[in-house]
């Protein structure tokens, strides 16, 4: 590949929004580099169901088959881990671990990475019958014996608006005390089980049963959700001094995706949305946005 050229869109992560994006500008015959680092948090998921006209498909599936797309419509694909993107005299810099490239435009589609908890066998039943989101994963709690375990108030909220969807049997696992008496009662009110302590061990056959605390109490489950979040990888955007929104974690974009440094677009969970057909949507938003801005230079 041609270090030297300067592509009209750099793209950074293969994650569904990247992906919709580089499918987009290169039907439309623009030159387009991918970079991705491999195995992004998409492809965590086993069964994606909430998908226009797909039944079941897997994150995997979905990366797999977006990348032989791209790939099909002359977008050139690197792997590479990229440390920091630069903006010089109207074009961006990208750089990875050994190499820099130049581009007109970036769209930044990185996702985060999950904050699983280290409790034990939680990667033998991670992604089916323990999960991490309640919009892609919460239809598969009803009427199961269900298990959230966190460590905020938000878990508490999570756990009352589960149990009004998708299952009564609901149990509230907390690793810190530190949920307010008026919360308590509520839970107590909706017939949430209330456990403070440390989780320590899942246990079952072909999916989870139960989950053993570290003092010996031992709760029955079907189902569970993990709260505790999934980090940013955004490190890399350091420099660029980008807006953030009120939460000081996402970063404002326009109706295009545009982030506050004109030519850089951002999709996908830095501009807080996650969900895989969000972020396919967003990124075909700022690949048409791009469209028009190639044409009027």
């Amino acid at each position: 590949m041609d270090k030297q050229r300067i592509f009209d869109c750099i793209i950074i992560g293969a994650g569904p929004g990247g992906l919709q994006a580089a499918i987009y500008l290169g039907r439309f015959n623009r030159s387009v580099l991918l970079i991705d680092r491999g195995g992004g948090r998409t492809t965590l998921a086993k069964n994606i169901e909430n998908f226009l006209a797909q039944k079941v498909i897997s994150g995997q599936e979905i990366v797999d088959i977006g990348m032989e797309q791209a790939a099909s419509f002359g977008v050139g694909i690197v792997r590479g881990v990229v440390g920091s993107v630069r903006k010089g005299r109207g074009v961006f810099e990208v750089s990875t671990e050994h190499e820099m490239y130049q581009g007109k435009f970036v769209v930044v589609s990185t996702g985060g990475k999950e904050n699983i908890p280290d409790i034990g066998n939680i990667y033998k039943f991670f992604a089916t019958s323990v999960v991490t989101c309640i919009d892609c994963d919460g239809y598969h709690f009803t009427g199961k014996k269900s298990l959230i375990i966190g460590n905020s108030i938000r878990s508490a909220d999570l756990a009352m608006g589960m149990r009004e969807m998708y299952s009564k049997d609901m149990t509230l696992v907390l690793c810190t005390d530190k949920l307010p008496d008026d919360y308590k009662e509520e839970l107590k009110d909706e017939g949430i089980r209330l456990v403070v302590g440390r989780p320590k061990c899942f246990h079952g056959r072909e999916t989870v049963e139960s989950l053993e605390m570290e003092d010996g109490t031992v709760i029955p489950c079907e189902m569970v959700m993990s709260h505790f979040g999934f980090k940013l990888n955004d490190k890399f955007l350091d420099g660029l001094n980008l807006k953030k929104e009120s939460d000081k974690r996402t970063y404002q974009v326009n109706r295009h995706f545009e982030s506050s440094l004109q030519g850089l677009y951002i999709v996908g969970p830095l501009s807080g949305h996650d969900q895989v057909v969000i972020a396919a949507g967003e990124g075909a938003a700022a690949a048409l946005d791009i469209k028009k801005r190639l044409l009027e230079m």
